[in-house]
Parts: structure tokens; C-alpha cells; sequence
């Protein structure tokens, strides 16, 4: 994340200790070192009532994931339910893609990958779009 200059945070309402000990048990066997970003305690729920993740009769923050830009505006969410896992690489094609858009101000067709065709916004664009790009291009 950091080549890509973005700043990574987990927010759970589980302690700083309960995050150390997982951290230290579980997380450093499955990613060489642990995780490499700050884990965060909501304990109480507050993060998670303002991004609307707090599962009140829980007592939990649902699995949620926010791409918010330099101006703090979310451009993207993705709430999942814990059967679900997430998807490291999408969420980085998203990320490259919201930073290309910022950079560049043209935008990503459906299914777009990095180093793909993009389209350049315009009136002579409008209705036109089946001209210059086709799915899986």
C-alpha cells in the first residue's frame, strides 16, 4: 500500500491487547511479519455506528472496507458478512483505478485492469461509448 501511497487502518471494537495477542498468535503466521498497518479499538462501536458496520445486538463491527480520498470523501464500500472473505487484489485494481481517475479524469469501463483501455468523459463520448470499447477489452 505504501507504493502506492495509501494509508492502511483496521478498526475492530476488540482492545489493543486483544489486537497484539492476535496479532502476535495469528496474524504473524499467516503474513510474513504481521499485518504492516495500525489496527484500531472501537470499542463501543462509535467508528463503526458512523460507517453504519456496528451490529448493535452483537456488539461487533460488520467486515466493511472504505476507500476514502485525499478530499475524505469515500469513493468506494464493500460490506461483507463474516462467512465472506475479502479480495486484496480487487481492492487494489480499485485503488490504482480511483487514483487514475484522480490523476487523469478519464474513468474505467466495466471489468477495466490496470494498463487497460480508459475512456475520456465528453459529449462526444455520450451514446457512443459501444464505438471505442467493448466488454473484456
Amino acid at each position: 500500500m505504501k507504493a502506492l501511497g495509501v494509508q492502511s487502518l483496521s478498526v475492530s471494537v476488540d482492545s489493543r491487547f486483544v489486537h497484539k495477542i492476535w496479532q502476535e498468535e495469528e496474524l504473524s503466521k499467516m503474513v510474513d511479519g504481521g499485518v504492516p498497518f495500525p489496527m484500531l479499538s472501537d470499542q463501543g462501536g462509535r467508528v463503526g455506528q458512523i460507517y453504519g458496520v456496528y451490529d448493535e445486538a452483537a456488539g461487533v463491527n460488520i467486515r466493511g472496507r472504505f476507500l476514502i480520498d485525499p478530499d475524505m470523501v469515500i469513493q468506494a464500500m464493500e460490506i461483507l458478512s463474516p462467512p465472506v472473505g475479502r479480495s486484496v487484489k480487487e481492492l487494489l485494481r480499485q485503488i490504482k483505478a480511483f487514483q487514475h481517475v484522480r490523476e487523469t479524469g478519464e474513468v474505467m469501463p466495466a471489468g477495466w485492469e490496470p494498463g487497460g483501455k480508459t475512456l475520456k468523459p465528453g459529449p462526444d463520448l455520450a451514446g457512443k461509448v459501444w464505438k471505442v470499447w467493448k466488454p473484456g477489452q
